[in-house]
């Protein structure tokens, strides 16, 4: 039987070892998460979801607004009202591919940095493996380039609704002093080409104009085509990132490879000097 005491210190000793490694294993996990890709894949969710949220909202209004202030007939502005519709549903689209996109790439993020850590010890790396990332490379490129339109289209509401905020805010500076009449400053959206000449009454003037940007449809459109486009150029920086973490990775994929080669000669040359020394010695022990 072992003393109380000597019993006590040894359950101790065992405690302090599974607390420690605990604390190693978590430390690991930890080791092992990319954080850029993390953070990368938070920053294109959010830019995504406040492109396609805002975006979805912000044409809903503008239709609204078309319908009940410059456009009375629905024939004149019946193709907007499709090309909305259509674009509304490849909000959806995208929403949906770059849900999926970003859980993939930071999947592979949580790939690469696990060659990375295990660059030389027993981490295989494949030829299959080192084209997938180079394909994530090229296709995040080509998406940065989209989006890179996608951020100056979303910007082309922005100053629709920008132009029209602005001639209410002189129509206002005039009317408080008292200078003249601002009846004769006009907003006429057929310019921008959204609905055609012959629409009636195709643009707005003086109170009516100002009663207009005074509306919950037109404050709520101009502020959420902001948050849009501000959406959308957070989700190019989010590829650029995306873009850099990748080329990086394949790079250290590419390394990983040749160390993998490498080692793999030099075990068989190690693997051939022994044979060597093992058949010198059997040839020495038969002339003995």
């Amino acid at each position: 039987m072992k003393p109380a005491m000597e019993t006590a210190a040894e359950e101790n000793t065992e405690q302090s070892q599974e607390k420690k490694g605990c604390f190693e294993c978590c430390i690991k996990c930890l080791g092992g998460v990319p954080y850029a890709s993390l953070v990368a894949t938070i920053l294109c969710f959010s830019g995504v979801a406040l492109f396609c949220g805002c975006g979805h909202v912000a044409l809903t209004g503008t239709v609204s607004i078309l319908e009940q202030h410059f456009s009375t007939n629905s024939s004149d502005h019946a193709l907007l009202s499709e090309v909305i519709q259509l674009m509304q549903y490849v909000i959806y689209g995208i929403a949906s591919f770059f849900f999926l996109y970003g859980i993939i790439l930071l999947a592979e993020g949580f790939y690469t940095t696990s060659a990375v850590k295990e660059l030389h010890g027993e981490f295989k790396t494949t030829a299959c493996g080192r084209c997938i990332s180079g394909m994530f490379v090229f296709l995040t490129y080509v998406l940065g380039v989209a989006w890179l339109g996608v951020f100056g289209f979303s910007a082309v509401p922005v100053f629709m609704f920008y132009n029209i905020w602005s001639t209410c805010e002189v129509i206002k500076s005039l009317q408080t002093n008292m200078t003249t009449s601002g009846d004769q400053i006009c907003v006429d959206v057929r310019q921008y080409g959204i609905i055609p000449w012959n629409a009636v009454p195709g643009r707005a003037c003086g109170p009516i104009l100002e009663n207009i940007c005074n509306t919950n449809e037109f404050y709520m459109s101009y502020h959420l085509f902001i948050v849009a486009c501000a959406g959308a150029g957070a989700t190019v920086i989010a590829l650029i990132h995306f873009l850099m973490i990748l080329s990086s990775n394949w790079a250290y994929l590419k390394d990983a490879s040749k160390m993998q080669a490498y080692q793999d000669i030099k075990a068989k040359e190690e693997q051939e000097l022994q044979d060597i020394q093992s058949r010198s010695k059997e040839q020495l022990n038969s002339y003995t």
